[in-house]
């Protein structure tokens, strides 16, 4: 008797570890969130509190929202509204929660400072495409480049994309902006990774903000699960707990204490975004 309890003991607790929690989550994100330190700041406070091992992929919006798409990761942080909505109304993603903003800033050569002084976002795009000054565009589908290209329409009611001082980097954030400074033209950035680029050079980098505070400006990022029902093998348990604390009291928290030269990269915004 005693043998059989023991055996229905040993195979309970077999069955119980083949469906036990799995230990890794798998994130597509934007280089925002990497490029700054977000995450690697936010890792080990995260294994620590859910003992979850966070593995995450650093591309643009676009890019991470395909990998969703694909089933190649289980949850996203990304930045780009309107491809993210869609991206739900397709059925790919559920769940979608605001976690955080930031906003967009265009910076460039120290040279440029005076001559976008006092001016509009619309008037200093405008003075771009007529004294040509080289414009490095991420060209990579990115929440920023998706911005960027807003910004464009909404300036000159087009995107230079023929023009030879519009150049396209195909890469992240930093690259980008170290290859504007190289060339001492201009590039649009959120503030965070500025911020990360302005640490890295001590606080006096080769490019200095241009023009912020516009409007138009706002950079909000949210998390979306990846769609079981799309995505079989998706990691749905983790993945809401991921949503939910970076979306909690706690995980709140740890975004507004996140800075870099005492200065605040994104500003957390779960309870407050009307959308």
């Amino acid at each position: 008797m005693k043998s059989k309890i023991l055996t229905f003991g040993i195979a309970m607790l077999m069955a119980g570890s083949l469906y036990a929690k799995d230990n890794n989550l798998v994130m597509a994100t934007t280089t925002s969130t990497d490029d700054t330190g977000l995450l690697d700041a936010l890792y080990p406070i995260y294994k620590a509190k859910t003992g979850v091992d966070l593995k995450w992929t650093a591309v643009g919006t676009g890019k991470a929202l395909e990998m969703g798409k694909n089933c190649d990761v289980d949850v996203l942080f990304v930045h780009s509204p309107k491809l993210e909505k869609e991206f739900v109304k397709d059925g790919y993603g559920v769940d979608r929660k605001p976690v955080m903003y930031n906003d967009y800033v265009l910076i460039g050569d120290k040279s440029l400072v005076d001559k976008f002084k006092g001016k509009s976002l619309k008037e200093v795009f405008e003075i771009i495409q007529k004294d040509k000054i080289p414009f490095y565009s991420r060209g990579d589908k990115s929440g920023t480049h998706n911005k960027e290209l807003d910004i464009w329409k909404k300036s000159i009611s087009n995107v230079p994309e023929k023009e030879s001082w519009y150049k396209q980097t195909g890469q992240g954030m930093l690259a980008t902006i170290n290859i504007a400074a190289e060339q001492k033209g201009v590039t649009l950035t959120d503030r965070g990774t500025f911020i990360k680029y302005e640490a890295q050079h001590k606080g006096n980098p080769p490019l200095v903000l241009l023009n912020e505070g516009d409007n138009n400006l706002k950079n909000f990022y949210s998390v979306i699960n990846v769609n079981p029902e799309k995505c079989p093998k998706a990691d749905e348990e983790n993945a809401k707990e991921f949503a939910n604390w970076i979306t909690s009291d706690e995980g709140q928290k740890f975004i507004n204490d996140f800075k870099l030269m005492d200065k605040q990269l994104f500003t957390a915004d779960a309870k407050d975004r009307k959308e």
